[in-house]
């Protein structure tokens, strides 16, 4: 039998098929340890928590992303959808439930949202998201994929803020704006993989407008007029970040710097994608360590240029 204490870092389907993980009561120490270690395992384009962020909130966001991370893999990683609505139904039910001493992300993440006061609604709306991959695999035009990101991202952005003790309606709205942007160009970087898992999320009336064929994605095949399409959602994203830009210069200085990092790398996924015209359907654009240690630069430089010159 693999010991508890290696048991304690597998990945959710695992986990939820460990009757002893899923029985035990957790104490806090091995909790936060737990969502540290879920929170500096993943892959991601960016680190959750960058040296900008005070160390008094890095746990704290271990916390809010180990709930996120797991969500997510509960609704990406279970094969069976009916499995996975089953699993984020009892992961919804653990959120609203005394009942999260048997889950180590609820026993770290209880008290972050009493400390932070954070917005029940939003980890609601982040369920409800990873729910509606189950069953929808197709958006018919912008305002349903914008209804998507609704959920799915814009709850992101609104628990970071809240998190650093901003609690206004005013920058959540610009937040959503960003956080939609990442979104859609996270999408565009996984058009290959999204089909992989039977999901468009480019809307379908302007793959149409574009005599782009449902088929023609599903199959892989680059065209012209998929470039035309790829032309404009690209753009369609990158308006979304202008939108958000005006949230930065209203932060704290180092939260702005992390905020702009996150929308200058959203930004060049999509600068990406472009260069690659459009081959979204042949590889997935990424963003390389030197790439990112670039962007950190060219942002601490153009901020350090803001604070010198005004």
């Amino acid at each position: 039998m693999v010991p508890l204490k290696q048991r304690l870092f597998l990945d959710p389907a695992a986990f939820v098929a460990d009757a002893e993980a899923m029985e035990r009561a957790w104490g806090l120490e091995e909790a936060e340890a737990y969502t540290r270690w879920i929170s500096t395992s993943h892959y991601e384009n960016f680190h959750v928590v960058s040296f900008l962020l005070p160390r008094e909130l890095h746990q704290d966001f271990y916390n809010v992303y180990a709930f996120c991370r797991w969500a997510d893999d509960l609704g990406d990683e279970i094969p069976d959808p009916t499995e996975a609505l089953l699993l984020l139904g009892w992961w919804r039910a653990l959120l609203n439930s005394q009942e999260g001493d048997r889950h180590p992300v609820f026993v770290a993440l209880r008290g972050t949202i009493e400390r932070r006061r954070l917005p029940m609604e939003c980890f609601e709306n982040l369920i409800q998201a990873f729910e509606q991959d189950q069953t929808v695999k197709r958006y018919q035009n912008w305002d349903e994929l914008m209804a998507y990101c609704v959920n799915s991202a814009n709850p992101v952005g609104r628990l970071v803020l809240a998190l650093c003790g901003y609690h206004d309606e005013e920058r959540a709205v610009l937040s959503d704006y960003t956080c939609s942007g990442l979104q859609l160009a996270n999408f565009w970087q996984d058009v290959r993989v999204d089909v992989g898992k039977g999901r468009i999320y480019l809307p379908m009336d302007l793959l149409w407008r574009h005599e782009v064929s449902e088929d023609s994605i599903l199959g892989l095949k680059h065209s012209e007029q998929f470039e035309r399409a790829m032309e404009e959602a690209v753009r369609y994203a990158r308006e979304l970040f202008v939108k958000g830009l005006p949230l930065i210069p209203s932060l704290d200085a180092r939260l702005s710097l992390d905020i702009e990092l996150f929308s200058r790398g959203g930004m060049a996924i999509l600068d990406k994608i472009e260069a690659m015209r459009y081959h979204v359907l042949d590889e997935r654009p990424k963003i390389g360590k030197n790439e990112r240690v670039w962007l950190l630069i060219s942002t601490l430089l153009g901020w350090s240029k803001k604070r010198i010159f005004g």
